[in-house]
């Protein structure tokens, strides 16, 4: 992989829509849901193959969410389909009490993940989604890399059972993984090796680790590509490996940095392995309508910002 040629362009929630139609042929209990949000979601195509099992439910993400519920009482593996900041913040406390308490094999994907949903603003822009569903017992959260990665999630967490939580972005990102690369959820992917500093990330921000590896590698600073795609269950075994290796940690997410994919590298190593961290993340802060180039420079989510959080991080060696 060449990350300084061009490279193709899809949105995650391309590769969602296409997991749901090989789901849809290879398993007739997968049915979709969405809450008036299907073109944008991808969950159309879905609809438009199957639609005796394709369910608008409105703009009621709570009923949606109890509705899945049920469907999964009676056999089948629902997708719950919707924006990240509106399943997330308006149906916590179904996802919370009906799905995670009573442990429902339901599916929530939550689209139009971080700050690069641009000129839909802060109301559409899920910064806090990753958080809110990490703290809940039970439920796995992924957030896929690119569209290849998103399918693949897809798929497997049709083949889990109980809660999981899919993040997805609107935007068009570059596809850098191969449909032959090995996913499993719950396993990181080590997509550059390096001796002084480990890159932890998730989501598209995952390519521009990789071009911050291309600049420090320009600058003699070796450093490891970790895709830390599932956020729970965190893989320990290549996080504390990574700080036993190189002694020193930045995170990459397009989250705000409190709860996110950070926090748990963080309490993590705070226990098993302290060494110093510097997260790339939303500073605590809410977004605003933009292009998504230009917001992620403003808010600090490019390549050259996480070379900068190396060079911090690793002058606290």
């Amino acid at each position: 992989m060449n990350t300084k040629t061009s490279v193709k362009m899809l949105p995650t929630r391309d590769g969602y829509g296409h997991g749901l139609l090989e789901l849809g042929a290879a398993k007739p209990e997968v049915v979709v849901l969405d809450a008036d949000l299907a073109k944008s979601t991808r969950s159309d195509w879905f609809g438009d193959k199957y639609p005796d099992r394709f369910f608008d439910i409105g703009i009621s993400e709570q009923d949606m969410i109890g509705t899945a519920a049920g469907l999964a009482l009676g056999g089948k593996i629902p997708f719950a389909t919707t924006y990240g900041v509106f399943v997330a913040g308006r149906a916590w406390d179904q996802i919370r009490t009906t799905v995670c308490y009573a442990d429902l094999n339901v599916k929530i994907a939550g689209n139009h993940g971080g700050i690069s949903v641009g000129a839909d603003g802060a109301t559409h822009q899920a910064l806090e989604d990753i958080a809110l569903m990490r703290v809940l017992p039970n439920m796995r959260v992924i957030v896929p890399c690119d569209a290849v990665e998103a399918k693949k999630a897809t798929i497997a967490a049709a083949n889990v059972y109980g809660p999981c939580f899919l993040r997805f972005a609107r935007e068009a990102t570059p596809v850098f993984t191969a449909e032959t690369d090995f996913f499993e959820i719950g396993k990181a992917n080590v997509l550059k090796d390096g001796k002084d500093v480990a890159i932890i990330a998730c989501g598209p921000i995952v390519y521009e680790a990789l071009l911050a590896h291309e600049m420090l590698q320009d600058m003699g600073i070796s450093s490891r590509i970790i895709n830390m795609h599932t956020v729970k269950p965190l893989d320990e075994e290549a996080v504390l490996q990574a700080a036993a290796d190189t002694g020193a940690i930045v995170t990459a997410e397009e989250h705000q940095v409190y709860g996110g994919l950070g926090g748990a590298v963080a309490e993590l190593l705070v226990k098993h392995r302290p060494v110093p961290v510097e997260m790339v993340g939303i500073q605590d802060t809410f977004g605003e309508s933009g292009a998504p180039e230009e917001l992620a420079e403003k808010y600090g989510l490019t390549a050259k910002h996480i070379v900068a959080a190396v060079q911090k991080v690793l002058k606290r060696k």
